[in-house]
């Protein structure tokens, strides 16, 4: 039984994760630019978040999740200025001429990013506990072990797909040139500045 919720938290992390937005353009821009490294963290720190909110949602904590629904004027604002922050620095950064070196400090940047921007869409936790109440856990009587797998599946099946979107990219990243790398810089920040429009208008 214990197992079942396992597979299906990995489903749903797996399926949360993969749509493509601002999350994956950020994925797919690291990886190609930085590394398959970089690109990884960067997932990871969706994927964390995304463990988070399965986390609350899963052991039925209502207070906190009242409370981050009830700020998600704020955090919508919050987030879509980070998002028009990231898309900006990626719209004029340079395309790499060598490998970069990425250090510790670069991948925890590179995680505290997609961490913030995930922990600030409110619509992230609205969607866990609409799977979560279908699945009957975070009700009065939850079954904790079963929230528990489910919540690490969830945390699972996220980091699965970051991992595979991250290393198939990966073995494409030396056939770019500089030229390529630049117009994928341009790319990227034209799309993550499209979603911090979204964020924006969707405050009104």
């Amino acid at each position: 039984m214990t197992l079942d919720y396992l597979i299906k938290g990995l489903l749903v992390g797996f399926s949360i994760a993969a749509p493509v937005g601002p999350i994956g353009v950020l994925v797919i821009r690291r990886t190609l630019t930085e590394g398959r490294l970089s690109g990884l963290f960067t997932g990871l720190g969706a994927a964390v978040a995304d463990g988070t909110y399965g986390f609350i949602a899963g052991f039925g904590l209502t207070s906190i999740s009242d409370f981050l629904i009830a700020q998600q004027f704020w955090m919508k604002l919050f987030g879509g200025l980070f998002l028009l922050y990231l898309g900006i620095k990626t719209l004029i950064s340079k395309a790499a001429t060598k490998e970069a070196n990425i250090d510790s400090n670069g991948l925890l940047k590179n995680f505290t990013s997609t961490f913030l921007l995930t922990i600030t869409n409110p619509i992230t936790i609205l969607t866990f506990f609409a799977v979560f109440a279908g699945l009957g856990l975070g009700q009065e009587k939850t079954n904790y072990l079963l929230s528990s797998s489910l919540v690490l599946g969830v945390f699972i099946g996220s980091a699965i797909w970051w991992l595979i979107l991250s290393t198939v990219l990966n073995l494409f990243r030396n056939k770019i040139t500089t030229s390529g790398l630049t117009w994928i810089n341009r790319f990227s920040g034209v799309l993550i500045l499209s979603f911090a429009i979204l964020a924006f208008y969707s405050l009104f």
